[in-house]
């Protein structure tokens, strides 16, 4: 699923209107709290003459979000970059690639493709000692590091993808006046937020709101969950092996996360109109039971796009606000956070192409669009106080203080499981089918496409 963040008015104020003097750089050099002096070191690199084009999925907003990073680079250097996005991205840098026209840089909306053209030779190794930066420089460094590392076209493994611009799904939604109404704490723990859950019960109220319809999509948010409860009560190392079947669908391991978000989802006292509206509630309207009065629901997880579907007029951080999805206190897996990210990859090597990667690096090449809208980093060594919106910059801290970040997994599996049985057999675990049978229909999908 691609989802767009929500930004605040003053947000999109600033963008509109905070342009510099010469109509490229949004903010002056030597003004506010940037990190000026990674801008005044990318001066070393004399660039002159040197033509860099970046493919992209950005279009309309976006577009011109990742041209005002770009014209920092440009002012700098005195190189020439060229942005071109596409929103058939996916199809066109294959066809771009393949018929050796490829731009210099790709920025792929998720890990998958650039792996493909990794092991056709068609993406070009970062230097060795990127590997080495992101794991001392990102939260959750080696995470990234493992996301970004594929095969090459003879089997050996290296870094070809570094991850900038990042989303975050491990987040509960809920409305503070009706939590502080009740004298409830927001959980820090899973175990706080299954004590909540009975808590909630017991006070003769709802504590869900869950919907899994999407249209032709319908049952992706409950992937959402079990890819959240995959984290919370199995090694990362569990996780990247179910994303590629190494760990069958059907391991005990997988049906007890699918049976963990059950627990939520399936249980009538649990959620807003009882367990059989799960599989038909739209999750654009899902959310609605937060705002009703009295309130039909305490609690919606949920990505960091979906105060786009609350009623119109609502304040994210007043009149809703969200939490991190806690991490159970007992297992010691840490604080893992999903999300999903845009990875950059070398198409067609150059020293400009190398040196703009080099850029990505800098904090001013994230503070740049962190001050503007909807910009999340998992980067140490930014300066937050740059963040306008303190909604966005509430997530980035969660991003910040995780321990390890996972990818969507439906992503990263094949269409036929992760936007196909996969979606369908939560729809049907949801409507009360066993969960162990719903694995070994999904696993046995998986053998039969390998």
């Amino acid at each position: 699923m691609k989802h767009v963040f929500y930004a605040s008015a003053a947000a999109l104020a600033l963008t509109a209107g905070m342009a510099h003097a010469d109509g490229h750089l949004k903010f002056a050099p030597g003004e506010g709290a940037f990190s000026w002096d990674s801008f005044e070191a990318l001066k070393s690199m004399d660039l002159s003459g040197e033509k860099i084009s970046i493919l992209g999925p950005w279009l309309g907003p976006d577009k011109e979000l990742i041209e005002s990073v770009i014209y920092y680079f440009e002012d700098a250097t005195g190189a020439d970059v060229e942005y071109s996005g596409s929103d058939s991205f996916e199809q066109q840098i294959v066809i771009d690639t393949e018929a050796g026209s490829p731009p210099n840089i790709a920025i792929f909306p998720q890990p998958g493709l650039a792996a493909d053209l990794a092991s056709k030779g068609l993406l070009a190794p970062l230097p060795a000692e990127t590997a080495d930066w992101i794991r001392d420089n990102y939260a959750a460094g080696q995470s990234w590091v493992d996301l970004g590392t594929y095969a090459g076209s003879d089997g050996t493994e290296a870094l070809y993808g570094f991850f900038y611009k990042v989303d975050v799904k491990s987040l509960v939604w809920y409305v503070p006046e009706n939590f502080e109404d009740a004298g409830y704490d927001v959980p820090q723990t899973m175990e706080e937020l299954k004590a909540l859950t009975d808590q909630i019960v017991a006070d003769g109220e709802v504590p869900w709101c869950i919907g899994l319809g999407s249209g032709g999509a319908t049952g992706w948010p409950a992937t959402d969950w079990v890819e959240d409860m995959m984290l919370r009560i199995n090694t990362p190392e569990d996780y990247d092996a179910w994303t590629t079947n190494e760990l069958p669908f059907d391991d005990p391991k997988v049906i007890a996360a699918i049976e963990e978000f059950g627990a939520f989802a399936r249980n009538d006292a649990y959620v807003s109109g009882g367990a059989g509206a799960v599989a038909t509630t739209d999750f654009r309207d899902s959310p609605q039971g937060l705002f009703a009065s009295p309130p039909q629901c305490y609690m919606h997880r949920q990505a960091s796009f979906i105060p786009t579907f609350f009623p119109d007029g609502t304040e994210v951080g007043v009149d809703a606000d969200f939490f991190y999805f806690p991490a159970y206190a007992e297992k010691d897996l840490g604080k893992p956070v999903l999300g999903a990210g845009t990875v950059w990859g070398v198409t067609s090597d150059s020293k400009g192409a190398q040196a703009f990667m080099e850029f990505l690096k800098s904090p001013i090449a994230h503070e740049i669009w962190m001050a503007q809208k909807g910009f999340l980093t998992p980067h140490k060594g930014v300066n937050t106080d740059v963040y306008t919106d303190p909604t966005v910059a509430k997530m980035n801290d969660i991003l910040l203080n995780a321990d390890t970040f996972r990818f969507d997994g439906s992503d990263l599996m094949p269409g036929a499981i992760g936007t196909g049985v996969f979606w369908t057999g939560m729809v049907d675990y949801a409507g009360g089918k066993d969960a162990a049978e719903v694995a070994a229909s999904i696993q046995a999908t998986w053998e039969s496409i390998k």
